[in-house]
């Protein structure tokens, strides 16, 4: 599905985020159970996949001698979708300069103590990308990646033109990776009309609209094709690991391009910039998350200000990275599963007499391998107040024990 590391970039599975990017800073294993919190089981919409718009037109259209039809919203709609009209777009200089009108700069700003005051000031901490999506009466609305915002005292939003605004959080999702931010509607001239990403095929062209390295580099476009469609990248987040749906790009994803446009031939946002892989020798694969799995998640967001995920109360911990004397009592042919952490006081977990150290092999029948695959099924088969039937492993032996989902 980050960010406050040397240019600051950290690495996840050899993949990083394509993250905002991070001014550079003046500047035998610890016990289990402490530094296990991170697995928290949180919460889940399912990313379904959403047909929001017309098919994807042929890639080769803007180099036909008949333009394709406008596919950038004025401001004054309020609704995702926009009725087209005919337009003058020849090329793909036009398109692109249509379109870049709508992709915005995004300043985290946090308060920080220097070293020689004692008065906290608010400072700027990274940069990434946004891109304005729609216009609801007098306020507008911005997409961008949860890393880019994520701590943030005060978000800032630059536009092409110059003009910054003070935006508002509107509300996050971690695990998506996806934030939705508000501005005052008079700053945005265009909003970007969302694409069909289910339509992307490998070798269709692209291009990824940001701002690299910071507002010093805003609006950079760089043009490649879909290298591959729904793989499925590793991430760790602040609420947990997570396996990312993703659209593989060779179009050049920087640290700054983060919450960026990817918008196919026709001038249609298909893809929200977000990740890159990071290493030596390693060139050209950017990732960007489908628009149509984004679709539900900021309709959410702006609905209720968050996600609400079916949510246990644990904290959790894969098998293989558990030391050997707490697995004493499990069979050796109990390969897979993953191991109760601890556990949220008042919360389902505890309610239906879950333990800590608890080894949990099956959920609802369905083998359980790890963490990530345990998230998995509950973001995407079940909802707050389903009840959940888990295998488990307690002291030698197998115990079934059933717990109704909470909410968060």
């Amino acid at each position: 599905m980050t960010d406050m590391n040397d240019q600051n970039q950290e690495v996840i599975d050899s993949t990083e985020r394509a993250k905002p990017y991070l001014k550079p800073k003046k500047t035998g294993l610890k016990r289990f159970f402490s530094t296990v919190g991170a697995g928290v089981i949180g919460s889940a919409l399912t990313l379904t996949a959403v047909t929001y718009t017309p098919l994807l037109k042929d890639a080769n259209a803007i180099n036909n001698n008949s333009a394709p039809e406008s596919t950038v919203q004025t401001a004054n709609d309020s609704s995702y979708s926009v009725q087209k009209v005919s337009a003058n777009t020849k090329s793909l200089a036009d398109m692109v300069e249509s379109t870049s009108k709508a992709i915005v700069g995004v300043v985290n700003f946090q308060n920080k103590r220097s070293q020689f005051s004692p008065i906290e000031e608010s400072v700027e901490v990274g940069s990434g990308s946004g891109v304005v999506f729609k216009k609801d009466g007098n306020e507008a609305y911005i997409v961008t990646n949860n890393h880019v915002i994520e701590g943030a005292q005060k978000i800032e939003v630059s536009f092409y033109n110059g003009e910054k605004a003070k935006a508002e959080l509107v509300g996050s999702d971690a695990l998506t990776d996806l934030a939705v931010l508000k501005v005052d509607g008079k700053y945005a001239d265009t909003v970007l009309k969302f694409g069909n990403s289910d339509a992307l095929r490998a070798g269709d062209q692209v291009v990824a609209i940001g701002n690299p390295l910071g507002l010093d580099f805003s609006r950079t476009v760089t043009q490649g094709i879909v290298s591959a469609v729904n793989r499925t990248v590793n991430v760790n987040t602040s609420a947990g690991e997570w396996d990312l749906n993703a659209i593989q790009t060779d179009a050049a994803i920087n640290p700054g391009n983060s919450g960026g446009a990817l918008i196919n031939s026709n001038g249609e946002l298909v893809g929200i910039n977000s990740l890159k892989i990071s290493e030596s020798g390693v060139e050209g694969l950017g990732f960007a998350i489908p628009i149509n799995d984004a679709i539900p998640i900021i309709d959410e967001i702006i609905k209720s200000g968050k996600i609400e995920r079916p949510y246990m109360g644990v904290s959790l911990a894969d098998l293989d990275q558990i030391p050997p004397q707490y697995l004493r009592g499990v069979p050796v042919t109990v390969e897979d599963g993953v191991m109760v952490a601890a556990i949220e006081p008042k919360s389902a977990a505890e309610k239906a007499g879950l333990e800590v150290k608890d080894l949990i092999v099956s959920v609802n029948k369905n083998k359980v391998k790890n963490s990530g695959e345990l998230r998995r099924y509950l973001y995407t088969k079940l909802k707050a107040g389903d009840k959940l039937s888990l295998e488990v492993y307690r002291d030698g032996k197998l115990k079934t024990i059933n717990l109704t989902l909470a909410s968060k």
